[in-house]
């Protein structure tokens, strides 16, 4: 009940803001917000309307506020935007309803028609409804982004409202965000080196979108329904489109699959070219894959930094923040793949203690992933996963990490021959990197970025394929190709 005095809720503000935009709108039924969702809300909206029940979709900024002051992209009134463009150039994608402004008191944010399919980029992989579909995905992929790509940026008044990012830019652009985090991690210079020296030949800068990829697609039996999520999208060149869907983060577990875990990189280059005339080079897509895992290796941190200080402190930003592991490993299996030794077990600390530090995180990891989850439902259960996961790094680490730890000084030592710290060594290493004065190839380098990555990934996720791909180029240290 709304007492007088008390500000109104999220419900009744959004009640009224759709009764002044819909036609036949009668009541709001429910608000449910979704799993997932770290930078944005998103949650399915049931109204009732003289035509019967209907279902909406609504994004809004975190906490339901303004825009974020780190926002790059176009805003999420730029973003309902380019739906209405994408969708008249012939892209699947929902109906804008409704753009909120700030009287409305719901923050930024819009109203979208609710489309049925599967949006999980797992359950895409694996869903028998799906199976028949799968095997097509691929070049429909490519004919999708072709249409994104055609769109004229200077006729749709895009060149006013989005910024333009050329290759170089945007690795150096990335390069400073993971800079500014103050922490070390070799793997990401390295990586940003190697990108600025392989940096592709100069395109007319395109509409990308940015963040195409599987999970960001709704599927259905038929195909593709929508492409979702354009607040990343700036101009630019639009083989980043390509290189991001083939990004292994994105396969779920089936890297074998180059384009999202479900199709070929030769089906995406000839869907693509059936509609714009247009055959991309592989090694274009190579780049960008590359950057790809860079880009997330170092913008994942950013969760962490967000968790810190914004307004929407959940559980979910600091387990994401530590995926960056997973990026360099890819990073490292991409450009200098070779052999890596995984580290032993050290025995737990407290051993004596009855019960020990290991056994209480267990406790309390069982009980969230199991009572806890099972009572909360929703997005609460979703987030009671996430933080049981978050044990198992803790877990892991304790078991893990000193002898990690121990290996990489040792190997930082004999590359500076030098007895600092591991701290001020990994910082030596990084600057070296940033600075140019550190060889990409000079002689253990490689070798010890890539154990390093490896053994921070056995740590924070050793399910994650890339570590299976990372241990399989003892026997066969050839870089990946589809």
């Amino acid at each position: 009940m709304i007492l007088p005095g008390m500000p109104d809720s999220f419900e009744t503000l959004l009640a009224a803001s759709l009764a002044r935009v819909l036609p036949g709108f009668e009541a709001l039924a429910s608000a449910r917000r979704l799993s997932g969702g770290a930078s944005q809300e998103t949650y399915r909206v049931e109204i009732e309307t003289t035509d019967g029940p209907r279902a909406l979709a609504l994004r809004r900024a975190a906490g339901g506020g303004a825009e974020s002051e780190e926002a790059t992209g176009p805003g999420l009134a730029g973003e309902a935007e380019l739906f209405r463009i994408a969708r008249a150039a012939g892209v699947p994608e929902p109906e804008i309803v409704h753009v909120f402004d700030a009287e409305e008191g719901l923050g930024a944010g819009f109203v979208m028609e609710w489309l049925d399919g599967e949006a999980v980029g797992s359950r895409i992989l694996r869903s028998p409804e799906l199976e028949a579909i799968r095997p097509k995905l691929a070049y429909q992929c490519g004919e999708v982004l072709a249409r994104i790509h055609g769109i004229d940026p200077e006729a749709t008044g895009l060149t006013k409202r989005l910024k333009t990012v050329p290759p170089e830019a945007f690795v150096r652009e990335v390069w400073d965000r993971y800079r500014s985090f103050g922490t070390s991690m070799p793997m990401i210079d390295y990586t940003a080196r190697w990108l600025l020296d392989h940096l592709p030949d100069d395109t007319p800068p395109r509409l990308v979108h940015n963040d195409f990829r599987n999970g960001n697609l709704m599927i259905s039996p038929d195909g593709i329904v929508a492409v979702l999520d354009w607040e990343l999208a700036h101009l630019g060149d639009p083989v980043r489109d390509l290189g991001w869907i083939c990004t292994n983060s994105w396969r779920f577990g089936r890297p074998e699959l180059r384009v999202g875990g479900f199709g070929h990189l030769e089906d995406l280059l000839d869907g693509y070219e059936s509609v714009s005339g247009v055959r991309i080079d592989p090694a274009h897509v190579h780049f960008w894959e590359v950057f790809g895992s860079f880009w997330w290796a170092a913008l994942s941190l950013m969760m962490a930094a967000a968790w810190r200080g914004g307004p929407d402190r959940t559980v979910e930003r600091p387990g994401i923040a530590r995926r960056s592991s997973e990026c360099q490993v890819d990073c490292a299996n991409l450009i200098i793949p070779g052999p890596v030794e995984l580290v032993a077990e050290t025995p737990p600390p407290s051993s004596v203690d009855m019960p020990r530090v290991d056994e209480l995180i267990t406790s309390v990891r069982d009980f969230l992933r199991e009572d806890a989850r099972k009572a909360l439902g929703g997005r609460n259960a979703f987030l009671a996963l996430v933080a049981s996961n978050s044990l198992d790094i803790v877990s892991r680490e304790l078991l893990l990490g000193p002898a990690h730890a121990r290996g990489e000084h040792e190997r930082l030592r004999k590359l500076f021959a030098s007895d600092a710290s591991l701290e001020a060594l990994r910082t030596k290493l990084c600057d070296g990197l940033r600075d140019g004065t550190i060889a990409l190839d000079r002689e253990g380098l490689a070798d010890h970025l890539r154990n390093t990555a490896a053994n921070q990934l056995a740590i924070d996720q050793p399910g994650y394929s890339g570590l299976a791909i990372a241990l399989s180029h003892a026997k066969n240290p050839a870089p990946e190709h589809d």
